[in-house]
């Protein structure tokens, strides 16, 4: 049996478990486990239940002018700057096709649709070593780059931060360094959202009149780009907006940078590829405040307990993490661990034979509920004492 490419491959486990789907309980897939939120299950709900359902009668205005408002306003940014797509997934097939005849620097290990996207492009890849905090003489992201010299021309960067499969975090200035080093650059923060103070909506406005106020409201936020791109016309940034809400059956992500990307991107995507509940759904999560809290409050604590609970097993070496995931080295084959998991508790967690790099011995563990992940532990303590 073939072995799935991307995490939340239920039908997947439940092959190899011999039972329902249904009955896999998923740590493969790097969702938040304390949605969707009912805000937005309530708001579907209310745009099916109308006695005309445009959500899904009509077909959606193709410029997503509401949509790229919403979100305009809760980044700060003017909606030209806003590309909203088909989730993540489909604005890397165009941010590919942009850096056609480049040489795209990508740091590896990484999302293994970056290389599907840019090899389909025709991108020749430059792969990069990611500079794992725990590795003797491993450099940092800036001093690694600088090395790629001086002349920008035809060099493109893709990052991913926070890093997926290690969930390591570089930093807001170390990044910005970079941008003016490449020609283009694209920055994946699919999982930023689930940093603290990464939304600007939380931040009191800036007083025009006040000096510095505004580099004061920028520096309090995460380590987004999104504040910085009118500086760096040269980036864009992508985000999910499936992770943190746990929707990624709408597929439903956004881009920020200048329209010019867009400009070109249009001219190769097909009409109406967000559908009309997805534009519902967003607008309902992005106005739920507590749900965000309530989330951010949740993960610092189960972040800390499920490393604390793998580093407790024998030879097992959790990395440190900044996402709502761990990675995690394990003694002996984790492929192994993985299917007994799955044939004697129907637990599914995502192995890490995608990403080359790391192979057998890794597992990559997403964030569940205390309760859940004290599940885990307790099977694969019973896995390494009975074998």
């Amino acid at each position: 049996m073939s072995w799935p490419q991307h995490g939340g491959n239920r039908a997947w486990g439940a092959a190899v478990a011999g039972c329902s789907p249904s009955d896999i309980l998923d740590f493969s897939a790097n969702l938040n486990p304390l949605g969707p939120p009912q805000s937005v299950l309530q708001a579907l709900g209310k745009a099916l239940s109308e006695p005309d359902p445009v959500a899904i009668s009509c077909y959606p205005d193709p410029d997503y002018r509401r949509l790229r408002t919403r979100l305009a306003e809760h980044w700060r940014v003017d909606p030209d700057w806003i590309c909203v797509g088909n989730g993540a997934a489909e604005l890397l097939t165009w941010a590919a096709r942009d850096a056609q005849g480049g040489e795209v620097w990508l740091l590896k290990p990484a999302f293994g649709d970056y290389e599907r996207a840019l090899w389909a492009a025709g991108a020749v890849i430059k792969p990069l070593r990611y500079p794992f905090p725990n590795e003797q003489g491993s450099l940092g992201l800036a001093e690694l780059l600088r090395q790629s010299g001086s002349n920008p021309a035809g060099r493109i960067l893709w990052l991913n931060n926070p890093h997926n499969p290690s969930g390591g975090l570089a930093s807001r200035p170390e990044i910005l360094d970079l941008l003016p080093q490449f020609q283009q650059v694209m920055v994946d923060e699919a999982f930023m959202d689930f940093l603290p103070q990464d939304d600007p909506e939380d931040l009191p406005q800036p007083d025009a009149e006040e000096p510095g106020a505004e580099v004061g409201a920028r520096q309090a936020l995460s380590q987004t780009l999104i504040p910085y791109l009118a500086d760096h016309p040269n980036t864009v940034v992508i985000r999910s907006l499936t992770k943190f809400y746990t929707l990624p059956g709408l597929r439903i992500g956004f881009a920020v940078g200048h329209p010019d990307h867009w400009r070109r991107w249009q001219r190769w995507r097909d009409p109406w590829s967000v559908n009309g509940l997805a534009s519902v759904a967003v607008e309902a999560a992005l106005a739920d405040k507590p749900f965000r809290q309530r989330t951010l409050a949740w993960l610092p604590v189960a972040r800390e307990h499920l490393r604390k609970g793998l580093q407790a097993l024998p030879g097992w070496d959790p990395w440190p993490s900044q996402a709502n995931f761990v990675l995690v080295r394990c003694p002996g084959s984790a492929t192994q661990i993985q299917r007994a998991l799955l044939q004697r508790y129907r637990l599914l967690v995502r192995d890490c034979r995608s990403f080359p790099e790391l192979g057998d011995p890794y597992l990559r563990i997403g964030l569940r509920t205390l309760p859940e992940q004290d599940q885990l532990l307790s099977a694969c303590r019973e896995i390494l004492e009975n074998g």
